[in-house]
């Protein structure tokens, strides 16, 4: 079942930073010791390896620990590519918004005008699908208040984990997902409250489609990845590779009594759609949310509903439209969305004007109980300290 693991603007900057991955060398040249310490000691804490990129007033500085492959000795790549989880619903999220900005989409306008064919409640606005305020039943499963659980698609987490390793390369539709979404009841009234739920990314997905009269992918590489020259990011569909280099996810489920741990690098994301499905690096990562907040991409108006949060129920920490609004201990705010997708996860911080930056990717042994869901948050939290200053980290969801 998906729920949050816990309670679950510099133009010479950003050009800079559109330049490519950081040499290795020009890296080790950063002295940064505090920062490697922290990756290193979020390796003992249980992931096979991890890898961190920091933009700041001190300025570019990336390094990685632990290892790319289980008992292996070579550390993660400094800018592989990593499953990024929900850090997939800021890309959707931005580019509907230049949707908006081409005056194609309507943020308050009823989603089911663009979407008729799923009988969606009228009252559902596409920034309620933004803003995860729509109510509608997410397709992954739904835990309630009172510990009801209503179980969604096979997925990787709360079962033996058998039946997903069996199914790991099937391919779902997007409407196969929404329709299953839509077949359950809504979990509150359109606006009445906040709940993350996957299927408002993937119904974005097909208002996109709809709107646009290109696919998912084409219309992300027009508006988003194309324009601020993001050639490690994909959009996977439903293809299960994963371009090199990259670190190794791992998947640890029992078979007929037996604890088995097997390599699922390599699997159909469909499962998951727009909630969680892109690859990325951290190079990239921080080319866009930089880009993001710098005001790169979307109209200063459209960029302030973005970043406008709406409380979620979780102390010190709401939601915008795509982006979590944090607040660190000092009083300031971080723009975030952090995401895990099955043995891999990515971590994706920024200031308000794009000039500090966190990126992350991680590795690790995942399982259906979510054994590693404690280690995930601390490694957020310390990673937010050093580099922010602190503040509660964003409940990336186990599945985007």
């Amino acid at each position: 079942m998906v729920r949050k693991i816990t309670g679950a603007l510099d133009a010479a900057r950003v050009t800079a930073a559109a330049g490519g991955a950081v040499p290795p060398e020009a890296a080790a040249g950063q002295d940064r010791p505090e920062l490697q310490k922290a990756i290193e000691e979020i390796v003992e804490s249980g992931f096979v390896g991890v890898s961190l990129r920091v933009h700041d007033e001190r300025g570019e500085w990336a390094g990685s620990a632990g290892a790319a492959e289980l008992g292996g000795t070579a550390k993660p790549p400094i800018n592989g590519h990593v499953r990024i989880g929900s850090n997939t619903k800021t890309f959707t999220a931005a580019l509907v918004l230049r949707l908006v900005a081409e005056g194609k989409v309507g943020l308050d306008t009823p989603a089911a005008d663009y979407l008729p064919e799923f009988g969606l409640d009228e009252r559902i606005t596409v920034r309620m699908l933004l803003q995860h305020t729509s109510g509608v039943f997410n397709f992954s499963g739904e835990v309630y208040d009172d510990g009801t659980v209503v179980p969604g698609i096979a997925i990787p987490y709360g079962t033996t984990g058998q039946e997903w390793v069996d199914n790991r390369f099937k391919a779902y539709r997007p409407q196969e997902l929404v329709e299953l979404a839509l077949s359950k009841p809504a979990r509150f009234e359109p606006g009445a409250g906040w709940s993350y739920s996957n299927t408002n990314y993937v119904l974005a997905r097909l208002l996109i489609e709809k709107v646009s009269g290109r696919t998912y992918a084409e219309e992300m590489q027009r508006l988003i990845l194309g324009p601020l020259g993001l050639s490690g990011t994909v959009v996977p569909d439903a293809s299960p590779e994963i371009p090199k280099p990259h670190a190794h996810a791992y998947y640890r489920y029992e078979d007929a009594g037996e604890q088995k741990t097997i390599d699922i690098t390599r699997q159909n994301p469909s499962w998951i759609s727009t909630g969680g499905d892109m690859i990325s690096t951290t190079q990239d990562l921080h080319t866009f949310i930089s880009a993001l907040l710098g005001g790169k991409l979307l109209p200063a108006p459209l960029l302030a509903e973005m970043c406008t949060p709406r409380p979620t129920g979780i102390p010190d920490m709401d939601y915008g439209l795509g982006v979590f609004v944090l607040t660190t201990d000092d009083g300031g705010t971080v723009i975030s969305h952090n995401g895990a997708a099955v043995g891999h996860a990515a971590l994706m911080y920024s200031s308000l004007d794009g000039c500090k930056t966190l990126t992350a990717a991680l590795n690790c042994v995942d399982d259906a109980d979510l054994s590693i869901a404690a280690a995930f948050q601390k490694a957020q939290q310390r990673l937010l300290s050093e580099v922010f200053g602190g503040g509660q980290a964003d409940p990336a969801q186990p599945t985007g």
